[in-house]
């Protein structure tokens, strides 16, 4: 059973909205699904129509039973759907961490108790209360990963960070190396801070950032209104194509099984005084602690090997587009005299289109002198800049950018809403280039590249115009006789 725990000491950030319809989802996938309430506010009942009278027993039930038998997680389960089991919470559980205090298994609980329904469910979601406590340290026990929802808001960004270095000081206390990932959630892609949240977001915790946000919906909000979740208040709606894609991200990209780090020195897992008062804007700094980055490796040896393996990529991609052009320009490699030639530079489509390949024919080159090194670095980035920004051809709309300007490329304009994730580029490994097709039909378009999750201007499309936010669209025509 794969656990994922919904981590963030912040209120409000969208935790119990993730949990009920990331589960929801799950469980319309076919994957047997349990739901655990580890909130004392029992929204997950709340938000799931489960009568707040009749629930008689609770994760502090559990917690409290341990392994004694008494109490087991088939005794207190709600099968609120198909393949989707809750187990509630109660206002018991808020007196649970004084309860176990001086348990000597008080942060495993958890884990002990979903033990003998491992082979039951496939996938078992746990929502965690607003705070960092015994409550929250039993979830890092007992999961597999963590997801962190950040709301997409200026005061989430400030504690973004701070809630970051939180979860891996709490890894390192309990001895447990989990994934963690950032979700950015209430997405609103028509202002400018959501966007700019967005890019900071992504610059300071890279891939560990989610490759998708779950947009502000109001349906969401509806549905949790109604006890219901998204996938049966409106399974039409952007909220739930959202949790589709957040999913079948989480589906597609399984974790490495959880290991045992060596805990810090002379600390006890779990400390009665780390709380979130500790880590309030006003209050001071917490001391150093060792940074284990999210694949459990130390900052500068990844990075290091990071390094090294983007050198050998960078090689290889190097030679490769080196010996493509040289059959088009022979005086790019070497210092003979070349004869004129015409090449076709086969561009491969991203997966999404279902044209497989396109041919873009380059201009007839000049016979050459002999070329100097720089001379022959000038005339590869020249031939390379015929290929970047927007073209109108057979296959569609081909957009082309350089690499190494951004680690990932998407549009948003006029032909999808504005919403770049319905538009992402995909990377060609032979050109190094960014690239996406896109057929449209006859008709004028605005866009802009969203580069690493900033909107930026195509800087190789000169046609542009200014919008609303005294900013510059791109635009570009297709005619007729194009599409």
């Amino acid at each position: 059973m794969r656990t994922i725990a919904i981590i963030n000491q912040k209120g409000g950030c969208g935790k119990t909205t993730t949990a009920i319809n990331l589960g929801a989802v799950l469980a319309g996938k076919g994957y047997r699904t349990l739901l655990v309430d580890m909130d004392p506010q029992s929204h997950c009942a709340l938000g799931l129509s489960v009568p707040e009278n009749r629930i008689q027993q609770g994760t502090a039930e559990l917690l409290r039973a341990g392994l004694d038998g008494t109490v087991g997680v088939p005794d207190l389960v709600w099968q609120v759907s198909r393949n989707l089991d809750l187990v509630p919470s109660t206002m018991a559980l808020a007196t649970m961490e004084q309860r176990l205090s001086s348990a000597p298994d008080k942060d495993r609980r958890l884990s002990q108790v979903l033990a003998p329904v491992q082979d039951r469910y496939d996938i078992c979601v746990v929502d965690c209360p607003p705070s960092i406590g015994l409550l929250t340290f039993n979830a890092l026990r007992a999961c597999d990963e963590v997801i962190i929802p950040v709301e997409t808001g200026y005061f989430a960004l400030q504690g973004s960070v701070r809630q970051a270095r939180t979860i891996e000081m709490l890894i390192q206390r309990v001895g447990h190396r989990v994934r963690f990932s950032v979700l950015p959630t209430m997405y609103d892609v028509r202002t400018k801070l959501a966007r700019e949240i967005l890019g900071e977001l992504k610059r300071h915790f890279g891939e560990q950032v989610l490759p998708l946000v779950i947009n502000f919906n109001s349906k969401l909000k509806e549905a949790a209104s109604f006890g219901q979740p998204i996938t049966e208040y409106d399974p039409s709606c952007r909220g739930m194509q959202d949790f589709e894609e957040l999913a079948t991200w989480l589906i597609n990209n399984a974790p490495d099984p959880p290991s045992m780090l060596e805990p810090v020195p002379g600390e006890p897992a779990y400390r009665e005084s780390y709380t979130p008062a500790a880590h309030d804007d006003d209050a001071a700094e917490p001391r150093p602690e060792p940074v284990i980055t999210a694949a459990g490796e130390h900052p500068a040896m990844s990075r290091a090997a990071e390094l090294a393996e983007r050198a050998r990529a960078l090689s290889t991609r190097t030679a490769a587009l080196s010996a493509r052009l040289e059959r088009q320009d022979p005086a790019l490699t070497r210092d003979e005299p070349a004869q004129p030639a015409t090449a076709l530079v086969q561009v491969e489509t991203p997966k999404h289109n279902e044209h497989e390949s396109r041919a873009a024919e380059l201009p007839k080159a000049d016979p050459a002198p002999a070329l100097t090194p720089l001379q022959r670095q000038a005339r590869l980035e020249e031939k390379l800049e015929q290929l970047y920004g927007s073209r109108v051809t057979a296959q569609g709309t081909l957009f082309v950018q350089p690499t190494g300007k951004a680690n990932n490329y998407a549009l948003a304009g006029d032909f999808n809403d504005w919403n770049p994730s319905r538009t992402p580029m995909s990377r060609n490994e032979a050109l190094n280039v960014w690239q996406a097709v896109v057929p449209l039909p006859p008709g004028r378009y605005r866009y802009r590249l969203v580069a690493d999750g900033q909107w930026v201007q195509d800087p190789y499309n000169p046609k542009t115009e200014t919008n609303p936010f005294g900013e510059l669209n791109n635009v570009i025509e297709v005619g007729a006789a194009s599409a």
